[in-house]
């Protein structure tokens, strides 16, 4: 399933319009803070670059991750925007640290800290009008073109709007008199941006390994294929996901006597009607089942079709030896085989003294000594 090119512009330009504002955001906290003596908005500033360069990654990674399956990726390149994840939650836990290590640092060596001046309130008060609507406009893209890495950007962006309100009241309690609240909440803008950071990496490491889906999304899935005609039950159900996309594997048991080009158009049926009501699957792989080879599998015991028709070739030889012309459909019904054998009725001649009840009769019960044998039909064609 390719990817619409339109989807790779829109997510880059929704990231491009952050970055710019980030940009903006992180020169104006970083001047202002270090001219109103504001450690808050100077943390501040640089959480909103960290998001500039998060922003970056993103246009980066959906340029490679959206690429056409090739030789060396069969499954696409998605799995980049998966590893740009966890590296986008590396680089938020690695700017949290820093900024909560230079605030306490600060705290501890300072023996007086300066109080924050008005423009540090105004400018914090712009952060958090700003970040709020970059959010709201980030988050509906993502969820619009389904897309972890920019719903993950767009959560970023939160952190930056709700770290400003923090740093609102650190600024709000330094200029009351206690100038102490300024470092207190630049940790607390530190707390804010790692936990995200680790909820980031550890969602898409357990993307990595290949973590199901959730019980409930599988349900679902399993409860859309069971209401195909024709199928059965639905068993051995795999999931996982790459990238904004979901890939499925399944057993789909059908009927005993179904052929195989109508099991796989039942098949096809499922496969469809998953698409039809999810637009996030990117790839299902079905494998039919006459049987619930959930409880067992006679695969290892049951012959192939040359044995049997060796085995059938000798028992007729014994009582019509001059019909050379019939055609073999086998039923595998758990551990044993039905086996049905189609004569042409220009043939009929060739039974001899069989009628062809007579020979179904008789083969019955020359091949009972077979172990995998349930019964034999003639038919006339």
């Amino acid at each position: 399933m390719s990817i619409s090119p339109n989807r790779n512009k829109e997510a880059q330009k929704v990231t491009i319009i952050g970055a710019i504002l980030d940009t903006l955001l992180g020169f104006a906290k970083i001047i202002i803070g270090t001219a109103a003596n504001s450690n808050a908005l100077i943390a501040d500033g640089i959480h909103s670059f960290s998001d500039l360069l998060t922003d970056f990654m993103v246009v980066i990674i959906f340029h490679f991750s959206h690429d056409e399956p090739d030789d060396e990726h069969p499954w696409g390149h998605a799995r980049f925007e998966t590893i740009g994840t966890v590296f986008l939650g590396c680089v938020l836990i690695a700017v949290a640290g820093a900024m909560a290590f230079e605030s306490i640092r600060e705290f501890w060596t300072s023996s007086t800290i300066p109080t924050p001046g008005w423009p540090a309130l105004l400018v914090a008060l712009l952060s958090i009008l700003s970040k709020e609507w970059i959010f709201r406009y980030t988050l509906a893209a993502g969820k619009r073109l389904k897309s972890d890495l920019l719903i993950a950007n767009a959560w970023h962006s939160r952190t930056d709007a709700f770290s400003s309100i923090v740093v609102l009241f650190g600024i709000l309690g330094a200029m009351a008199g206690y100038p102490w609240l300024d470092i207190l909440a630049a940790v607390i803008v530190a707390a804010f941006v790692g936990k995200i950071g680790w909820d980031l990496t550890w969602n898409s490491i357990k993307e990595l390994v290949d973590t199901a889906l959730p019980e409930e999304r599988v349900k679902e899935l399993q409860e859309v294929v069971e209401e195909v005609n024709g199928i059965i039950n639905v068993h051995h159900f795999k999931s996982r996901n790459m990238g904004s996309k979901s890939l499925l594997e399944m057993h789909i048991q059908v009927a005993p006597y179904c052929s195989a080009s109508e099991g796989h158009w039942i098949g096809d049926a499922a496969v469809i009607k998953l698409l039809q009501r999810f637009d996030d699957i990117g790839h299902v792989i079905f494998h039919i089942d006459t049987y619930d080879d959930a409880e067992e599998s006679y695969c290892r015991v049951l012959p192939l079709r040359e044995e049997i028709e060796e085995a059938i070739a000798e028992h007729l030889h014994r009582y019509a030896p001059d019909i050379k012309d019939y055609h073999v459909t086998l039923h595998y019904l758990h551990d044993l085989i039905e086996i049905e054998l189609k004569f042409d009725p220009k043939n009929i001649e060739s039974l001899g003294e069989y009628s062809a009840s007579a020979l179904s009769e008789q083969m019955n019960e020359s091949m009972q000594s077979l172990p995998w044998f349930s019964k034999l039909t003639i038919w006339c064609r």
